[in-house]
Parts: C-alpha cells; sequence; structure tokens
C-alpha cells in the first residue's frame, strides 16, 4: 500500500510530506543589506550548491522577501553556516518583522565585514561565503504561469572557514555540528560523526 496524491487536489495528512521527503536541507542563512545600509539576516530551508568551478550557491525566497529585495539592489548576499550551538538565534532571524528591523540585533549575533562583498556575515558561524549574485529566477509551473517564489544564484567569492574544522587541510563536515532542516512544522536534524560512512566512486 502507498499514500498518492497529486499536488493541485492537496495531500490530504495533516502536515505537507514534500519537504520532509526532500531533506534534510542545508539551511541558507543569509545576510545582506538594502541599498540604504540596514543588515538583514535571514534563514532558507531551499538552499543548496549548484556548480563547483565557478562555485555557485543558491536560496529560493516564496514570496518577494527583504533578503531578494536586498540582493536586486546590491548584488550581493553571504551565507553562514547554521552549526547546533547557533541554532536559537537562527530561529530568532525567523521572526516576521519589518525591514527595518537590523536582524543580528535581534538575535545578539556580531555582524562582521566582509572581505570582498560590502555585506557583513555572522562572525559566530565558523564558515561564511561571500557571494556575488549572478541570477534571479522567477518560478513558474507547467501552465508557464509565474509563481510568487525567486531562485536568487550567487558566485561565492570568499569563504571563511574556522581552522579548527580543517584536518590536514580536509573540511571535517562530521565535527562541524550542522543543522540541517527536516520537513515538520519543527524538525531539525544535525551531522555527527555517528552518520558519517565512506564510499569511494568507481573508477574506470
Amino acid at each position: 500500500m502507498t499514500h498518492f496524491y497529486e499536488p493541485r487536489l492537496g495531500h490530504g495528512l495533516p502536515h505537507d510530506p514534500f519537504n520532509a521527503i526532500v531533506g534534510p536541507r542545508p539551511i541558507g542563512w543569509v545576510s545582506t543589506r538594502s541599498a540604504q545600509g540596514v543588515l538583514n539576516l535571514a534563514p532558507y530551508s531551499f538552499f543548496t550548491a549548484f556548480n563547483y568551478i565557478p562555485p555557485i550557491v543558491g536560496f529560493s525566497s516564496i514570496g518577494a522577501k527583504d533578503s531578494l529585495r536586498n540582493v536586486q539592489e546590491t548584488g550581493s548576499f553571504v551565507w553562514n553556516l547554521v552549526t547546533r550551538p547557533l541554532a536559537d538565534a537562527m530561529n530568532q532571524t525567523c521572526a516576521p518583522v519589518g525591514p527595518e528591523v537590523n536582524e543580528f540585533e535581534l538575535a545578539g549575533l556580531t555582524p562582521a565585514p566582509s572581505r570582498v562583498v560590502d555585506v557583513p556575515r555572522v562572525a559566530e558561524s565558523p564558515v561564511s561565503f561571500e557571494c556575488r549574485c549572478t541570477q534571479i529566477v522567477q518560478l513558474e509551473g507547467i501552465d508557464k504561469q509565474k509563481i510568487e517564489t525567486w531562485l536568487v544564484l550567487g558566485e561565492v567569492v570568499g569563504i571563511h572557514i574556522a581552522q579548527h574544522l580543517l584536518k590536514d587541510g580536509v573540511y571535517d563536515t562530521a565535527s562541524a555540528n550542522h543543522v540541517l532542516r527536516g520537513g515538520g512544522p519543527a524538525d531539525y536534524f544535525t551531522v555527527g560523526p555517528e552518520q558519517l560512512f565512506r564510499m569511494w566512486r568507481p573508477r574506470a
């Protein structure tokens, strides 16, 4: 037996399972600056990497939110890694506040200067990507109708990594304590050494 549904007709469940199935997902904790200089920091659950060289990452803004508008105005953003010690602060930056509110201050976080872009990173985060926007794509359905969702893509032009996460020059994901978004109303996951296994790719 399986539960089948067509999304356009509704899922018929207590909570939409789509996000839970496509997960857990890395969190796009995105800092931006408005053209007027107001800082913004917001988490996005639709975030991932799209390319190696050049490195390109992207997040999806469901609705025209402050982060989207700021990137449209300035062309830059910074992605900041959410770790377990930062989970509560990240959650504070989810608050539905106006564009005049600085979420760094709201969550008690420290803006640190970036090296390449004019947008601060989260000083408390052990990893940050400085990004310049390459594309903003408004999504559309199979009926070609525009959806109120925008995919923001950016080339990573600067990377900050805390030295303690580099073991013999290799980034140690298992020790970083990444926080990932699940699909339930409040579900999150962490990555640790107990989840680690290795599998080498077949050689030609």
